[in-house]
């Protein structure tokens, strides 16, 4: 069963975040159709947070078809975001995990961890006209 937390700092809306991190459970293959979400009650005393604020995310992910509703009984996964991908989720997990070491051992702290892996992630795709050896030539154009 999946386990909500909450980031006061993140500038996201609690409900946001709890949508957010049962997207990411389905996507990982960490929820599968049929698995039930703790209840609202429970969401809101682990997470100190209004329980309309749990149902309002509950709604959400209901009206995009992921879970549903069974009266009396609970809210369960009625939809899923896993691919075929999954598998190779492992690998990648532990080659992240292997860089995130390094990055931390060359001094790296958790911000520039973060901007360097975004500004990464967001970059345009494709090798870089530096890294194919195309990079500036002259001085000037250092």
């Amino acid at each position: 069963m999946i386990e909500f937390h909450l980031d006061a700092r993140s500038g996201v809306a609690p409900y946001l975040q709890l949508v957010h991190q049962v997207r990411r459970a389905l996507r990982l293959g960490l929820l599968f159709e049929g698995d039930r979400l703790p209840t609202v009650k429970e969401v809101a005393a682990k997470v100190a947070i209004n329980p309309n604020t749990v149902l309002k995310a509950y709604r959400e992910l209901e009206h995009e078809g992921l879970v549903a509703k069974k009266p009396g009984v609970g809210t369960f996964v009625s939809g899923t975001l896993g691919d075929a991908s999954l598998s190779e989720h492992e690998p990648l997990r532990r080659e992240l995990a292997r860089w995130l070491e390094r990055a931390r051992s060359a001094g790296l702290d958790e911000e520039s961890i973060e901007a360097l892996f975004l500004a990464t992630f967001l970059a345009p795709s494709g090798p870089s006209s530096v890294e194919e050896g195309q990079g500036p030539s002259t001085e000037e154009e250092r």
